[in-house]
């Protein structure tokens, strides 16, 4: 049966797909550039002494570019400040975001202790994001609009079950495909299943940067994989559709492993300024308030832009009264900038900001 966009899309083959549609010379150089990048960013992570430091920033970056791909649109400003200040009053797009970063964050612990991927993996990633109580969707789903469907997936029940199956096979089978490749594969097939109502997009994009994790490609869950689709969205889609309609594959796979190389030069980029700032600041608060030096100080001021008295106290480096000293000292300095949030006063480390901010 043709495929029409119109019509579940049952006939979607199994993994994987025939080596002949990518086993390409064009492949095989983007993939060995795409790979050099990736491992020249996990040699460099250990420079940063607290992994909290890329974690609470560069992962939120991440959220907040996979979330814009769906038209969740919150500002830089805004999630740095919900996320440290832990109001409950924060607006939907915001909490949404936060949410991204917490399902990232608490799978990729989880498969730090899992044996394989399974489907309860992938049902806590979806329900984190959507807080919806739901697990494989019952019922029938279509990409687009009423006015023009782009692609209809599979139905659901058996033969979304059989998709979803095999899936989890070639995600959890050793061979010989390098990671990046059978990441590429993967995440279109995952995609094209449409495992769920609702958050098929975010959490596929999640899963991306697990594998690499997974697999060792690194050590933390921090490549900007979506800020590349995010920046190249109509490409993603005409690429999806033309491994959908035409078996297209190796300009599929070209731009997913571009999307590697680029965001890791990118986060590179981050890793490497923030730990020349952090130690810039470690210098000067050595020479200029050595009274109230520790290295684990530092650390919490670079463990997110914005930091709160109560941060200090959790971490055991001060009292309320005395950490608000010390914090009032690094504004003195121009370290600092206070603001306000509501009746909470926050301190925003200002060069940091600006890394962050910087696209």
């Amino acid at each position: 049966m043709p495929f029409s966009r119109n019509a579940p899309f049952n006939a979607l083959p199994s993994l994987p797909p025939d080596s002949s549609f990518w086993e390409t010379i064009p492949v095989y150089k983007k993939l060995a550039a795409a790979g050099a990048a990736l491992a020249e960013l996990k040699g460099r992570l250990p420079v940063i002494p607290n992994p909290k430091m890329l974690v609470n920033t560069l992962v939120l970056q991440e959220a907040r570019d996979s979330s814009e791909i769906e038209n969740v649109f919150t500002s830089t400003d805004k999630l740095y400040r919900a996320f440290t200040s832990g109001r409950k009053n924060i607006d939907p797009a915001t909490k949404e975001v936060l949410r991204y970063r917490e399902a990232l964050w608490e799978a990729f612990l989880h498969l730090k202790k899992a044996v394989k991927w399974d489907k309860n993996l992938i049902v806590n990633i979806f329900r984190k994001i959507t807080q919806k109580d739901e697990t494989i969707r019952k019922g029938q789903v279509y990409i687009g609009n009423a006015y023009n469907i782009i692609y209809t997936p599979p139905e659901p029940g058996s033969v979304l079950d059989k998709k979803l199956k095999n899936w989890f096979d070639y995600t959890n089978v050793k061979n010989d495909i390098d990671p990046l490749i059978q990441m590429a594969i993967m995440h279109y097939q995952f995609e094209a299943i449409h495992p769920f109502s609702d958050g098929n997009g975010r959490s596929g994009r999640i899963l991306n940067v697990l594998y690499l994790t997974s697999h060792s490609l690194l050590d933390l869950p921090i490549l900007y994989i979506s800020k590349y689709i995010l920046e190249y969205k109509n490409e993603y889609y005409r690429l999806f559709t033309e491994v959908t309609e035409k078996g297209n594959w190796e300009t599929w796979i070209l731009y997913m492993l571009e999307a590697v190389l680029q965001t890791s030069h990118f986060t590179l980029g981050k890793v490497n300024a923030i730990f020349e700032l952090f130690e810039k600041v470690r210098r000067m608060v050595r020479e200029k308030a050595n009274d109230i030096y520790s290295r684990e100080f530092i650390e919490v001021i670079f463990a997110q832009p914005y930091c709160k008295i109560q941060n200090l106290v959790e971490q055991k480096i001060a009292s309320r009264n005395t950490a608000s000293k010390y914090l009032n000292r690094l504004a003195d300095l121009g370290i600092l900038e206070i603001e306000k949030e509501g009746k909470e006063t926050l301190f925003r480390n200002k060069e940091l900001y600006q890394i962050l901010s910087q696209s």
